[in-house]
């Protein structure tokens, strides 16, 4: 070949092959994710054919965490964190605590030594900060008690692997035999010297980045450039990940999530959040390919007792901690059981820890190999427990005697409802940019109600202060849509700028009242047949509009020869024969 293109063909076939499988998963009703892993094992090096580099892989993925969760942070404030320390910090460590055990046990039966159970254990212990975040944000649990509880306990657990990362190279000396030449000073030096780096950074982005970043922002967001904007949020977002880890040691997925965490008290945190959501998303795909290429299929066929104990002790053992815990602070059946699903699975500490292991000759490479088949079987079943959650959930309904109170409701709940509105006659509109908010300012002095569809809480909040019924969603979600009541309104609306979206909505819409009048926005001519086709009776192309403005303008104009009257200036005649109009 004339050029060397890794990078490229990872990135091309890894994300071709995952949009393959994703829809292919999405066909037979299972998560993409599912179909993403797929991806990753078949550009593995244990799969014939291309063989994407791993190395690359890893580094592109970790980039997809970093984003995440710096997105995670603009939702999560440091009151979220703390209003949930005194479960997610006892949780997070029982469960820790109780995976070691079982751990060793599976361990001891392979002819392992303890440090490898202990190190074993370790790796089984903490859940994947990705998946996790994906099922939340697919059930809009996130801003929800349960979400902070589950975002909170990996953020303690995070912490906890961060730790463990620093201190194992120089306690890997005694683990392996060596108690003589362990110089207990040392170790604890080395403890001190971390904790003091993460105190240290903790304290920088407080007192520093909490002024600094919301007001970088603000700086560039006069600027009035959205290309500039969308390069702060990526430089601040990767730079302070950068910091925490090349400075401070701390992981680059906590530095994001704590410069997240600080830009959320700024009014641009929304916006900025939008700015960074496709590359979020296109790295996070690559996470996963990236965890499929480290699968090697023979270890079904070598040790399949060795790893059905693994399954069991991520999906079921460790989960045992993190359902007793949550029902001994006081929350219902399901709530405890939703925060265990979330968690019953791991992910990318697992395989840095358990790669970290073999490098330092505590972990067999046996081990590594069950952490990762153990990881991407768990995370396949992971959408498999919420599906029985869910079946156990209805069928509880069901044999309900009474209703529960509303804070019962609540408690129960596996996926946040939408309350369908009560409206009738009503105007439903999706999208409150500057288009939405026009028209949410002129149709109530109508007389004609309306129902927004927002994605940004701030909005949403601001409307219903308005007395404006308004619901936070994607619209292209069948559940959201059909809060809106299609059956009985007037007309639908769709003001958000991204036809492809909108199609959806506009499709969703017609197929609930084939006889509704929706009107869609558009930007060109692909978007309006795009559009057009998925039924919409008018759109309306805004660029066509400020068009027709002109040329109306235009058309009013005295003839260029007219003579203006005494006293009156060209200028001033033209202003008086074509007056202005928006």
């Amino acid at each position: 070949m004339l050029h060397a293109t890794p990078l490229i063909s990872t990135i091309t076939i890894g994300l071709f092959l995952a949009f393959a499988f994703g829809v292919a998963a999405q066909r037979i009703h299972l998560s993409p994710l599912i179909g993403y892993l797929v991806a990753g094992i078949v550009i593995g090096p244990f799969t014939p054919g291309f063989v994407g580099d791993q190395n690359l892989a890893s580094q592109l993925a970790e980039v997809g965490v970093v984003l995440l969760m710096f997105g995670v942070g603009l939702h999560f404030s440091l009151e979220d964190l703390l209003s949930v320390r005194a479960i997610a910090i006892p949780g997070a460590l029982a469960q820790v605590a109780i995976s070691i055990p079982f751990a060793m046990v599976l361990t001891w039966s392979l002819g392992w030594g303890w440090e490898a159970g202990l190190i074993f254990g370790l790796c089984l212990s903490v859940a994947s900060t990705v998946v996790v975040l994906r099922i939340l944000q697919e059930r809009r649990l996130l801003d929800t008690e349960r979400g902070r509880i589950s975002v909170g306990w990996l953020i303690v657990q995070d912490i906890t692997m961060v730790l463990v990362l620093v201190l194992l190279p120089p306690i890997a000396v005694m683990m392996k035999g060596n108690v003589e030449t362990l110089d207990p000073a040392k170790i604890a030096t080395t403890v001190g010297f971390t904790l003091a780096k993460i105190g240290a950074f903790t304290l920088l982005m407080f007192v520093v980045g909490k002024k600094v970043v919301p007001a970088t922002l603000h700086y560039v967001a006069h600027t009035g450039s959205r290309e500039l904007f969308r390069l702060a949020v990526l430089a601040i977002a990767l730079g302070a990940a950068y910091v925490a880890a090349e400075l401070f040691g701390v992981s680059l997925a906590l530095g994001a999530f704590f410069a997240g965490m600080l830009l959320s008290e700024s009014r641009l945190s929304q916006q900025a959040a939008q700015e960074s959501l496709p590359l979020r998303d296109a790295f996070a795909v690559l996470f996963f390919v990236s965890v499929g290429m480290l699968f090697n299929p023979t270890i079904l066929a070598e040790q399949p007792l060795a790893l059905v104990g693994t399954v069991l002790i991520i999906v079921f053992g460790k989960s045992i901690a993190a359902y007793l815990i949550v029902r001994a602070f006081g929350h219902k059946t399901t709530t405890s059981l939703v925060v265990t699903a979330c968690l019953a699975q791991i992910g990318e500490f697992s395989f840095i820890l358990a790669t970290l292991g073999v490098r330092l000759e505590i972990l067999p490479a046996d081990g590594r190999d069950l952490v990762l088949a153990g990881s991407i079987i768990s995370i396949l079943m992971n959408p498999l427990l919420f599906m029985a959650i869910d079946k156990w959930y209805f069928r509880h309904e069901r044999h309900r005697t009474e209703l529960p109170d509303e804070q019962e409701e609540e408690e129960v709940r596996t996926r946040e409802p939408i309350v369908p509105t009560a409206l009738e006659g009503h105007v439903a509109l999706v999208g409150h940019g500057r288009v939405g908010a026009f028209i949410t300012n002129v149709l109530p002095g109508e007389g004609l109600p309306v129902y927004v569809i927002e994605d940004d809480p701030d909005a949403v909040d601001a409307l219903r202060e308005q007395g404006v019924e308004a619901v936070q969603g994607n619209a292209a979600d069948p559940e959201v849509i059909a809060g809106a009541n299609l059956e009985k309104a007037c007309c639908l609306l769709v003001a958000i700028p991204d036809a492809f979206e909108g199609g959806q909505v506009v499709q969703q819409a017609r197929e609930i009242n084939p006889g509704l009048l929706i009107i869609a926005r558009a930007h060109s001519e692909a978007e309006t047949e795009h559009l057009l086709a998925h039924g919409a009776d008018q759109v309306v192309m805004g660029e066509h509009e400020i068009a027709k403005a002109m040329l109306d303008r235009v058309t009013h104009l005295p003839p260029p020869s007219a003579s203006p009257p005494d006293g009156e200036t060209a200028a001033e005649a033209r202003e008086t024969a074509a007056p202005q109009t928006s």
